[in-house]
């Protein structure tokens, strides 16, 4: 047997660890701990393949009832059992409500606006699974004639959806070789975070928007999201070790602040510069074609650098404040982490080949921010670049090379298989599918647009502030139940003109627009960031929207008031 082969033998199989294995990539635990008792490593591995567990069953990130119950106190039974009940009837009651009460729009607009608060209803209370509502909000669409059914299917040949595709393969081939275990151990060995959960979760935040400013926010959160989940499971099996009873990672709050610090981080760090993020380019292209100003590479980094700190400065307080951690310190973190490294031995032939596909992804996805650092984002060589480099055919060629990368050719065995992949989360995709159908669907039945020429006209806003603080609102709503690309695409053609017959600068609440775009925290559907994260079944849907809340006004009120001051002090206002 050859030593590939061999060590092969050691690493995960299906989600599984050999009971001689540390179960990624070689070292041999024996399943005990530096003290002699019982390993975290081996709690996680029980935790990780309970029966009934999302591993086990191929995927649980969307779960009923009866598969939920059995984690939940008899008082969460009960608001559960509840809250998917009034949801079930609720959501059609508002739908038709909504239907009726919008007479006055042309009928495609009003069948949409029934059909998306029905949609919106079965989302947040879980009636039904959350992809089915998404399967059937695109049906309903076709049905009562809102669009044709080759204009809605096709919204699903998104290259966003690629990067879905790929990033969550490649995470499952990290998962598989135990290069999230290697990769949540380097983050944990950092001088002083280790130890202190808090610590950890600012820690991978700040990584993860320092991160997005110069890659998107979708590649970033794909890239992280897999080191993140290495990490919960990690403490989890340290937790369970102390406490003396196994714990569901999925339950922590440690994990669900770290999970939404990986999506909202991405986020927020995708606004540092014009190429962090889809809306900035698109948006920062829609002002210079209304207005003929240009926004310098430079000048947005200078503009968006104190809001975006002051963004993530708000946001570590309120994911720590709303999900606090279980536990402040683990004990003896340092020590055990330097013997997990240790015992993890060299990287096997498997964790190379992921982490030579990991590689080729980052490093294509990182190349258009690279050059528009030289280039200013502009000019024919870097949109050559921009346009080859596509996020979504990035993801599938990086994927793809873990198919190519053998283990062991003479036995045709490649770094992941088929089968290995077919465990990815495909109810996530079909989600960011509806929820880019439907954002698309807002704009070109004019929905959106009567919706902000209703709450403009409502508030009847005619000054500077009132009209940055109307952008900002309407971007954040909207981005809520569409993707943010959409809603920056919507919402930028309004305020220019809005802006222009009132005498003020539309550059201000443009660029406003632009930065409330991103802010959609509340639904899986909002950003593609939440809805990775949202797959890893460690987010529940009501702890993504009372965070999201939250943020969603804290960030109103900074956006509001960093791009006034900024655009005040370059001169913009």
């Amino acid at each position: 047997m050859s030593d590939s082969h061999s060590r092969q033998g050691r690493e995960h199989q299906g989600g599984r660890t050999l009971p001689d294995a540390v179960g990624a990539d070689g070292g041999g635990d024996t399943g005990r701990g530096a003290d002699g008792g019982p390993s975290p490593t081996a709690t996680v591995e029980r935790i990780a393949v309970a029966p009934g567990s999302s591993t086990e069953r191929g995927g649980g990130t969307y779960r009923t009832f009866d598969e939920v119950q059995e984690i939940l106190s008899p008082t969460e039974q009960r608001l559960e059992r509840l809250r998917r009940t009034v949801g079930l009837f609720l959501g059609p009651l508002a739908g038709i409500a909504v239907y009726l009460a919008t007479g006055t729009l042309d009928e495609p607009a009003q069948r949409l606006a029934g059909i998306l608060v029905f949609v919106i209803v079965y989302w947040i209370t879980e009636a039904i699974p959350i992809p089915v509502t998404a399967m059937l909000a695109i049906s309903l669409v076709v049905i009562f004639s809102v669009a044709p059914a080759p204009e809605v299917f096709a919204l699903f040949g998104n290259p966003t959806l690629f990067v879905f595709v790929g990033g969550f393969i490649i995470a499952e081939s990290m998962r598989k070789h135990g290069l999230d275990r290697r990769f949540a151990f380097g983050v944990l060995s950092l001088p002083g975070v280790g130890s202190s959960v808090v610590r950890i979760i600012i820690a991978f935040g700040a990584i993860t928007a320092l991160l997005s400013g110069f890659v998107s926010n979708t590649a970033t959160a794909a890239m992280m999201m897999p080191i993140g989940v290495g990490i919960v499971t990690f403490i989890a099996g340290v937790m369970s070790a102390e406490s003396g009873k196994e714990l569901d990672p999925r339950r922590l709050r440690f994990a669900t602040a770290l999970m939404l610090m990986v999506a909202y981080g991405a986020s927020v760090g995708g606004l540092l510069t014009p190429v962090g993020s889809p809306p900035n380019l698109i948006g920062r292209g829609l002002i210079e074609e209304a207005t003929g100003e240009t926004i310098p590479f430079f000048t947005w980094m200078v503009l968006a650098f104190p809001i975006v700190l002051l963004m993530f400065v708000a946001l570590c307080f309120i994911l720590i404040a709303l999900n606090r951690p279980e536990t402040k310190r683990i004990s003896g973190v340092e020590e055990y982490v330097r013997l997990e490294r240790e015992q993890l031995g060299p990287m096997g032939r498997g964790g190379r080949n992921t982490l030579i596909a990991f590689g080729v992804a980052v490093v294509l996805w990182v190349t258009p921010g690279v050059v528009a650092l030289f280039t200013g984002g502009e000019g024919e060589f870097y949109e050559s670049v921009l346009a080859r480099m596509n996020e979504g055919a990035v993801a599938v060629v990086a994927a793809s090379l873990l198919f190519l990368l053998p283990i062991d050719f003479s036995r045709r065995q490649f770094t992941i298989s088929w089968n290995d992949a077919a465990k990815i989360d495909w109810g996530t995709i079909l989600l960011f599918g509806a929820g880019i159908t439907l954002g698309s669907l807002l704009g070109s039945t004019g929905l959106a647009e009567r919706m902000g020429g209703a709450l403009s006209d409502l508030l009847g806003v005619s000054s500077l502030l009132g009209l940055t603080l109307l952008a900002t609102v309407i971007a954040v709503i909207i981005s809520e139940t569409t993707s943010n690309t959409a809603s920056v695409g919507v919402v930028v053609p309004i305020v220019i003109p809005l802006a222009e017959a009132a005498g003020v600068n539309p550059v201000i609440p443009a660029v406003a627009a632009i930065f409330g775009a991103s802010f959609g925290f509340m639904l899986p559907v909002s950003t593609p960031p939440n809805a990775i994260v949202y797959g890893t079944g460690m987010v529940p849907i009501m702890k993504m929207v009372r965070s999201g809340i939250v943020f969603d006004i804290v960030g109103i009120v900074l956006i509001v008031a960093g791009v006034m001051a900024m655009g005040a002090v370059l001169g913009l206002g």
